[in-house]
């Protein structure tokens, strides 16, 4: 009997063979009362849940350079080096940054490649994408890599609608490029598109066992990433298929023998849900999470590398040896290098994304900034916290400001009762009175504070001599 690691519910392999056989509709299953398509998508319950069962062992893969590359501008070569370098940095060793995917399309990208290769890093792996074409696969065996990505559709939207064939001639065609691969010892790494609208018993259950007896006759472990492709996947438990993200993980581990180290989830956020649908990915039995950095991605984009890098922590109590200050280092990558904006109000690289402007906040950071701040921001980030005056700010918020943005400790912070904060407050106000709509520049409110407190205006000529 076939085995699976810390599963029960095993097939033989008798049954794995004859699970291979794909159920050849003459019309496409749309699913139309889950996807009626004039109306909002339905989220159907049939209340029956699957185990948690999270891998001892889970990874963050990245595709910057492919699904973010292709929302964004063209990549320079030397963006794409310095970015992957970054990568690696932040990365430190661990292994959480298992993999990155790469292009092979334009002379650039095969050059970005080429040099990135040359850096020898462990992490994260140089893995490629491809279609499921024979031509594309050339690419591959030519730049020499060990892993690949192929686009495989597997929902009847994309195989009727958009490849203009039926199931079986799409199960043909993508096994004939999985046993190339597997001929030349590269693995393949199969991109189920549209994962969340595709019928399992009639496609992907036959589909993916076939690839996991290829997988065992070849001795070359074939892997799945599950694509979320219009982020239609849902997260919590008692949902239907093939919404189901607890589901979909499990199935493809019961039914079809995937191992968790195998499994890959790829998600987007059309609906506001790609970092939980991630996690739950972890949670049900995947190992890998792809990810962008920045989120950057197709549409509403794909899930940000950053923030399952924090959801890593959490689930996991630690993160390794990761430099987590390199995430504060790639968002001003992108903004000075790259011209992106980000967001202000993005968690963790936004630049507003630790402020308050609250006064009631502002007298909590005062008291201690552990009251409103999420965690130490500064020690994790590097990114102190900031209070940002405005007309709502009060005497806290003024003091606060000027405790974080001159970095005084315990012993030299001013607090609020000082009289000289009055003064400040009141010219505050006076700004808007006058009309003023604007927050309070750092370079004006430095000024009217040294004015007012003359010793750190001393303090800052100490520093800097």
């Amino acid at each position: 009997m076939s085995q699976v690691h810390g599963n029960n519910n095993l097939i033989s392999n008798e049954q794995l063979a004859r699970n291979c056989k794909v159920d050849n509709v003459a019309e496409p299953n749309l699913y139309r009362d889950i996807f009626p398509y004039e109306e909002i998508p339905k989220v159907i319950f049939d209340n029956i849940q699957v185990p948690i069962d999270v891998p001892e062992d889970i990874w963050i893969t990245d595709t910057t350079f492919r699904d973010g590359q292709q929302s964004m501008i063209p990549y320079k070569v030397k963006q794409i080096v310095d970015i992957f370098d970054l990568l690696h940095k932040l990365d430190n060793g661990s292994g959480i940054i298992r993999q990155t995917e790469f292009f092979l399309y334009t002379h650039r990208d095969r050059e970005a490649l080429e040099k990135c290769m040359e850096k020898g890093y462990k992490f994260p792996e140089i893995t490629t994408w491809i279609r499921a074409n024979k031509q594309d696969f050339k690419l591959v065996k030519e730049m020499g890599v060990k892993e690949t990505g192929i686009l495989m559709s597997c929902s009847d939207y994309h195989i009727f609608k958009k490849l203009n064939i039926d199931r079986q001639k799409a199960f043909d065609n993508y096994i004939g490029i999985v046993e190339e691969a597997l001929s030349h010892g590269i693995v393949p790494r199969c991109h189920l598109e549209d994962i969340t609208r595709a019928d399992f018993d009639g496609f992907v259950i036959p589909f993916v066992n076939k690839l996991m007896e290829l997988s065992k006759q070849s001795g070359i472990q074939v892997k799945i990433r599950a694509c979320d492709t219009l982020g239609l996947g849902v997260s919590y438990p008692g949902v239907q298929m093939p919404r189901s993200i607890p589901k979909v993980m499990n199935t493809l581990r019961t039914k079809c023998e995937v191992p968790s180290y195998a499994l890959e989830w790829h998600g987007h956020n059309d609906f506001y849900s790609v970092v939980p649908n991630s996690t739950s990915s972890w949670l049900y039995g995947c190992s890998s999470i792809n990810t962008s950095l920045l989120g950057i991605g197709e549409r509403t984009g794909n899930c940000p590398l950053e923030a399952m890098v924090i959801e890593y922590g959490q689930i996991k109590g630690n993160t390794k040896n990761m430099n987590l200050h390199t995430i504060t280092e790639i968002a001003e990558y992108f903004m000075k290098e790259m011209n992106y904006e980000i967001p202000v109000r993005t968690p963790f690289v936004g630049g507003d994304f630790n402020v308050t402007r609250a006064g009631i906040h502002a007298d909590g950071i005062l008291k201690d900034e552990e009251i409103y701040n999420i965690f130490d921001t500064n020690k994790i980030l590097d990114r102190p916290v900031v209070v940002a005056v405005n007309e709502y700010s009060g005497l806290a918020g003024i003091a606060a400001w000027i405790n974080t943005y001159f970095k005084l400790n315990s012993e030299n912070k001013v607090d609020k009762k000082d009289h000289r904060i009055a003064q400040i407050k009141h010219w505050v106000d006076e700004q808007y009175e006058n009309g003023r709509t604007t927050a309070i520049g750092n370079k004006e409110l430095e000024y009217m504070v040294k004015s007012n407190f003359p010793e750190l205006a001393c303090d800052e000529d100490t520093r800097a001599s």
